[in-house]
């Protein structure tokens, strides 16, 4: 049997990154994973201004930030109407130390921080182990876990499940994922194709109820740089024939789509959902495990960095006995009360904005509150300062 002070479950970047803060903090810290090691298909990639100062406290941005992309740019386009509105986070400089958003596939900043979890002895990443029960008691939890060589058992003080939509801790532990699956199928590719050169920001939106897609410039390799371009269709339409049809997508919305080159795809499922709880006994929930959003505006990962921030500084106060355990209580209610009060309305209306405006008049107002921000800067300054509302101030010294 394994004894730590804390196990983490599941080494996506919101795991690892828990797993880095409590290294930082002087915890031992376990991180297991079902997978074989990094995943490295389309998921997240944006990375929000108001998280960058959460990794340079983790000291990882510089790195993340050489790796990745800075912009500042947004560009809304009317797929039918062909009207174009720009705006961007320079309206922020001068008020914020970091005036852009970074851009960054999910995979390249997990083994960022696992290179620098390296440098840890009191860290372990475990690959191909699956959870398979979760027992609790007053003094700690017990984990029965699935590895190459068989049925392990792991204990450890505290766990915090970290293992995305799916969640082994979350299904162990009984807590049900209220809310609802959206009816359409979200495909992530990452492509080449001169997007500069044909005139679109950094980080576009298409706005269509067809043809709609989220645009994003990921890094400047490859010549055109190797762009995210993600879309959606119908669940009806059969998963095994995504890449027949995406094409279609191509020349609809492509000045030259004979230009595409596709390296990757995954198509996945979009949900709106959250526990009735993030803390179960000596069990935290962070990311996916507690709380999933479409990625229309890049807020699921947004959600599950600020999480991390807050529960590893909360949790290392614990084991450490500087601070009792009702800390983490706090970080459960919280958490969820931003993902349900914030998150959660303003990635919908973001998904609506984007993939289902088809009446006219509804995309003229949507059009003419896109217009506003581009010409009223204070307007802009307030909605761009709505992400760092998600925020949740540290819980150690406040209380």
């Amino acid at each position: 049997m394994s004894d730590d002070a804390v196990l983490v479950v599941g080494a996506g970047p919101v795991g690892i990154l828990n797993a880095l803060g409590l290294a930082r903090a002087g915890v031992p810290v376990t991180v297991l994973d079902r997978a074989p090691g990094v995943s490295w298909s389309p998921r997240a990639a944006i990375y929000h201004w108001a998280v960058l100062e959460g990794l340079d406290r983790l000291g990882i941005y510089e790195q993340a930030a050489a790796r990745g992309l800075l912009k500042q740019d947004y560009e809304y386009r009317a797929h039918r109407t062909g009207e174009r509105v720009r705006f961007g986070l320079d309206s922020l400089e001068g008020l914020v130390a970091r005036p852009y958003n970074l851009h960054l596939g999910q995979g390249a900043l997990v083994q960022l921080a696992l290179d620098e979890l390296a440098a840890h002895p009191s860290v372990r990443v475990l690959w191909q182990h699956a959870v398979r029960a979760v027992m609790q008691d007053d003094a700690g939890v017990t984990l029965t876990v699935d590895t190459p060589s068989g049925a392990e058992t792991f204990r450890a003080a505290w766990v915090i499940g970290a293992d995305g939509a799916s969640s082994a801790v979350r299904a162990a532990l009984g807590l049900p994922f209220e809310g609802f699956t959206w009816p359409e199928r979200f495909v992530a590719t990452n492509i080449r194709y001169p997007f500069g050169e044909h005139g679109f920001a950094q980080n576009t939106f298409i706005v269509d109820d067809v043809y709609g897609a989220v645009v994003a410039k990921l890094d400047d390799s490859g010549g055109p740089g190797l762009w995210r371009y993600t879309y959606c269709e119908s669940v009806d339409q059969p998963e095994d024939g995504v890449l027949a049809r995406m094409p279609a997508f191509h020349r609809a919305v492509l000045p030259t789509p004979d230009d595409v080159e596709v390296v990757e795809w995954a198509p996945y499922r979009m949900h709106q959902r959250v526990v009735p709880r993030f803390r179960e006994g000596r069990v935290l929930l962070a990311g996916d495990a507690a709380h999933v959003t479409n990625p229309s505006g890049g807020l699921g990962l947004t959600g599950g960095l600020f999480d991390t921030f807050v529960l590893t500084e909360a949790l290392a106060a614990v084991v450490h006995g500087a601070a009792d355990d009702s800390v983490l209580d706090a970080y459960a209610r919280e958490r969820r009360r931003v993902f349900v009060e914030m998150v959660d309305p303003v990635a919908t209306a973001i998904k609506k904005m984007i993939f289902h405006t088809g009446d006219p008049d509804e995309l003229e107002r949507q059009l003419a509150g896109l217009r506003r921000l581009a010409s009223d800067r204070e307007a802009l300054i307030a909605r761009l300062m709505a992400t760092k509302a998600m925020e949740t101030p540290s819980l150690i010294g406040a209380r």
